[in-house]
């Protein structure tokens, strides 16, 4: 979030829904620095603010994708303040425009428990949660905090980062799949994955061919 200003982020997101006929998202978060940022020269705020400034920025998308034309309403915040939140044209999934949704989903990403899962409760549509042991109790925890505001968990898609190493020939199959098994036996329905030697067709192939029409049976 710290690359945009918040008002030119909705505006692209904005851009891309339209020219994509309504398939954009807006995955977001804190940020970490991997050497992007200081090549780049941009600033890098304490984490503490960048966790305000993403607060401020969903407030501020939120905005931009409401009504036939943004909202009217000035958007103000510590670090960023919205005279007019314009939008035009508006996000395809605008219920004005005939959409099924009021605006692109958004996905967030980490697992904090003090500062990320409460915003995810309130501001997102899909979660991006680590996996691992405590992947039970942070999916167990960002439920109870939608419950908490009167939102019901459902509500929100969990998905998980996964790397799909199928090993030579697809050898790895089996584990990979037992890995998403168990995965949606937890309630995440959506995996975002690295596949290993993407540069040769073969591992396409076999994820093609012998792991997601299994996996898009878990959890039904």
């Amino acid at each position: 979030m710290h690359y945009r200003h918040p008002a030119m982020l909705g505006k692209l997101v904005t851009t891309l829904d339209v020219l994509s006929g309504g398939r954009a998202w807006l995955g977001i978060g804190t940020g970490t620095s991997t050497g992007d940022v200081e090549g780049y020269g941009l600033p890098f705020p304490p984490l503490r603010d960048r966790y305000d400034m993403l607060e401020e920025t969903l407030r501020i998308c939120r905005a931009m994708w409401t009504g036939e034309r943004g909202g009217a309403e000035p958007v103000p915040g510590k670090h960023f303040h919205v005279e007019r939140p314009l939008n035009a044209p508006q996000v395809v999934r605008n219920p004005l425009s005939g959409g099924h949704r009021p605006h692109p989903p958004v996905l967030i990403g980490g697992d904090g428990e003090r500062r990320t899962l409460p915003l995810v409760a309130r501001y997102a549509d899909v979660a991006s949660l680590r996996p691992g042991p405590e992947l039970a109790s942070k999916i167990e925890l960002l439920d109870r905090l939608c419950v908490e505001i009167g939102r019901d968990p459902r509500e929100i898609r969990k998905s998980c980062v996964f790397a799909f190493d199928l090993g030579p020939g697809g050898l790895g199959v089996g584990q990979a799949l037992g890995q998403l098994k168990r995965m949606a036996d937890l309630g995440i329905d959506l995996v975002i994955g690295r596949v290993a030697g993407v540069d040769e067709l073969t591992p396409l192939e076999v994820l093609g061919r012998e792991v997601i029409p299994v996996a898009a049976e878990f959890g039904r």
